[in-house]
């Protein structure tokens, strides 16, 4: 691995009055997005303004505003390491280190977590334990916040993250807690249309899915019995646009050696509520997976952990990071294990296969799935 030092000097902004009676200089970052063999961007946010609301009562609440920056970096090199300022003041606040994909298939680890909201000291004790692993790249398979829409959601989940995502690459998925707000768009910069998309990682290919579709606000007039149909149909035309999306990706990439899928709804529940949830959404997706030999399918959503194996496939809920946790009460014909508990996954790819560690809030190891490469023509 090469090591190299990169400078980014940017004077396209300036700070707003506020900005400038704070101490730091940025308000988000900076992190990583859009890695790549030979590209990567660096975003980063600055305070721009702030907006006094208040209720008929006088009580008062203060909503910040920002403003995102990003700049594009090309050229790099393969499986190097970069360090990068975005400030260059001689202070560290904009300091951090990127490290491009290599262009060949060569051992990595990841990690993937899921439902980071909510409980924000569980959250923040989950992103100390993945520190420790020092992952090439982490996945959040949905409901990063509470609420979408809440800029105040948004500034704690940079403010715990913040020194781990200036050097790792942060790849969220939209789950329904995102309420498909802005501020997701604004804040990363994501392949593709940003909804659903995917990248690889040697000869590892991870396609990211959008189980939540357009979303739409249910009109007051409509009926409880009408509510279900009312979704599905408003819906439906982008869900079969992007299920024809992952179709050709799945066979432009037929010679990937691991294809990990990423989603926040499950297809397999072991939570009674959503059992039928869950049917509905595998039907929908039908034996796509199958068919182009997809070895894990890695979800958020149901808080607790959960792995079911059918055809082949590992289906794993993962959604340990933060919020309530679940009791699990339909345990399924598919099910292989499953627990209560605050966790995450730290999955090592090597040329032969991949080791998908579940390790709880602890450090401890809990569970292990082992699955081969893919025979590839």
């Amino acid at each position: 691995m090469r090591v190299a030092f990169l400078i980014i000097v940017l004077s396209l902004f300036s700070f707003s009055q506020i900005a400038a009676q704070t101490e730091e200089k940025i308000a988000f970052g900076p992190y990583i997005q859009q890695m790549n063999m030979k590209d990567a961007v660096i975003s980063w946010s600055t305070l721009e303004g702030e907006v006094i609301i208040a209720d008929e009562n006088g009580k008062k609440d203060t909503i910040r505003n920002y403003q995102q920056h990003k700049v594009h970096l090309a050229g790099l090199q393969p499986n190097t390491t970069y360090s990068y300022d975005v400030l260059n003041d001689g202070t560290d606040e904009g300091k951090g280190t990127l490290t491009t994909y290599p262009e060949t298939s060569i051992p990595f680890n990841f990690v993937a977590i899921g439902d980071t909201r909510s409980r924000n000291n569980v959250h923040k004790k989950i992103i100390s334990q993945v520190q420790k692993l020092n992952p090439k790249f982490i996945v959040n398979s949905g409901d990063l916040v509470a609420n979408g829409l809440s800029i105040k959601d948004w500034e704690t989940f940079f403010d715990i993250n913040e020194d781990f995502m200036r050097n790792t690459p942060y790849y969220p998925v939209l789950g329904n807690h995102e309420k498909d707000s802005p501020y997701y768009y604004d804040f990363f910069d994501l392949p593709n249309n940003e909804r659903y998309y995917y990248f690889t990682v040697g000869d590892a290919l991870f396609v990211v899915l959008d189980s939540e579709g357009l979303r739409t606000t249910i009109p007051a007039f409509t009926t409880d019995n009408m509510k279900d149909a009312y979704w599905h149909e408003s819906g439906i035309d982008y869900m079969n646009t992007q299920k024809q999306w992952l179709e050709n990706v799945l066979k432009l990439n037929r010679q990937a050696g691991f294809v990990f899928i990423f989603q926040h709804l499950p297809l397999y529940s072991v939570k009674k509520s959503r059992v039928e949830e869950s049917k509905m959404v595998r039907e929908f997706w039908g034996d796509i997976f199958k068919r182009y030999q997809v070895q894990a399918y890695i979800n958020g959503h149901d808080h607790h952990y959960h792995h079911a194996l059918d055809d082949g496939i590992h289906f794993i809920t993962s959604a340990g990071a933060g919020a309530p946790l679940y009791d699990i009460d339909a345990v399924q014909p598919e099910t292989v294990s499953y627990k209560k508990i605050e966790h995450f996954m730290n999955i090592e790819v090597n040329e032969k296969n991949a080791v998908l560690h579940v390790i709880d809030i602890d450090g401890n190891e809990f569970d292990t799935i082992k699955i081969k490469r893919r025979k590839t023509k």
